[in-house]
């Protein structure tokens, strides 16, 4: 285990990952607005995780995250630590099932602690505009929009624009303590 919340553990990721791994990527709905296409076939899944198993979290260039959630994978984080080491980009991945109970945005925050914990002054991310989901997210763990890219990139067979957010240390905002009943 590398991090972990009260519901989530992010962890490297193993080789029996490959399965569920090659199944939510391979969900169309999941790969609508990632980098990648669907179907992932079983043996890409193994080699990925060949790579992101080798990662370093405190070293420059990405490093994939895996959330592990009751002993069963459902998603990842990716962070790309900048030669630097104060900057940072981050995307992430949920798979269908497990979207809409606030995993994707346990597992940003606690990625974003753990990277402003460790230096890193600023955090970046982009993503699709039409992916409302994505945006909701990062504006409510507290990026800021910061640009719209307007026919950035041929994806997919069309245009597409992008949106930039950014967050910077000291405008983060950490995870507030639970509230406690008042008698």
């Amino acid at each position: 285990m590398l991090l972990s919340t009260s519901r989530l553990i992010l962890r490297h990721f193993r080789p029996d990952d490959a399965d569920t791994l090659s199944a939510y990527r391979s969900d169309p709905d999941v790969a609508r607005y990632q980098s990648w296409d669907a179907p992932v076939p079983l043996d890409r899944a193994r080699s990925l995780i060949a790579i992101y198993a080798a990662g370093d979290p405190r070293l420059p260039g990405w490093f994939q995250y895996a959330i592990e959630r009751e002993g069963v994978l459902i998603g990842d984080v990716g962070v790309k630590l900048h030669d630097n080491r104060m900057q940072a980009d981050l995307g992430y991945t949920l798979a269908t099932a497990h979207q809409g109970q606030g995993y994707a945005t346990e597992a940003v925050r606690r990625v974003i602690e753990d990277l402003f914990d460790h230096g890193v002054r600023r955090v970046s991310a982009e993503c699709d505009a039409r992916n409302l989901r994505s945006a909701r997210l990062l504006e409510r763990l507290g990026f800021r929009r910061e640009g719209l890219r307007r026919t950035n990139m041929w994806f997919k067979g069309e245009w597409t624009d992008d949106l930039l957010y950014g967050l910077l240390a000291e405008e983060w905002r950490p995870t507030p303590p639970p509230a406690t009943a008042v008698r």
